[in-house]
């Protein structure tokens, strides 16, 4: 089915310290993939160190930089930019700059985007037990004890959702 999505089409919400838009999910792809997009206040860290058992992610830089943790390895993509993570590393990523940034986040095989969803349509302060939980059905694991050494390396603020 043919469809046009517009700029602020798709359920959208924050996550931690970023925005998180659904664009393209596995049931319209044959499962192919995911399309998200990532909206990112300046200096700010998009997720603890994780790694997905089952997805890769592609990164592509709309506007503003992004820095990546990629297995120990800190690399930064520019506009134009992709950045590959490849599923069974340890990884994050941040916007290092003191402009916002945007990327376009492919996720393969499709399914992911469930995890996101549902992070989103979540009450209450975030609890991590209930998150990790959460993302062990995904296939996904988390580091929640590398978020202070991640903002503290990489000149990074806490963020939360802006103010309503």
């Amino acid at each position: 089915m043919a469809k046009v999505l517009g700029p602020t089409d798709g359920e959208q919400g924050w996550l931690g310290g970023i925005e998180v838009r659904l664009m393209a999910e596995a049931g319209e792809t044959g499962g192919g993939f995911s399309l998200v997009e990532h909206p990112m206040p300046a200096r700010s860290l998009a997720a603890p160190l994780h790694r997905h058992s089952r997805e890769d992610e592609y990164s592509y830089v709309l506007e503003g930089r992004l820095g990546a943790d990629l297995g120990g390895e800190v690399l930064y993509g520019e506009v134009g930019d992709l950045v590959f993570k490849p599923r069974d590393q340890w990884h994050t990523f941040w916007n290092p700059g003191d402009e916002p940034a945007r990327i376009l986040e492919i996720i393969s095989p499709g399914g992911f985007e469930g995890y996101f969803a549902q992070m989103l349509r979540s009450e209450g302060p975030p609890d991590p037990a209930a998150i990790a939980q959460l993302a062990a059905s995904y296939g996904l694991e988390i580091d929640f004890e590398s978020v202070p050494g991640l903002l503290e390396r990489h000149g990074l603020a806490p963020r939360g959702p802006p103010p309503d």
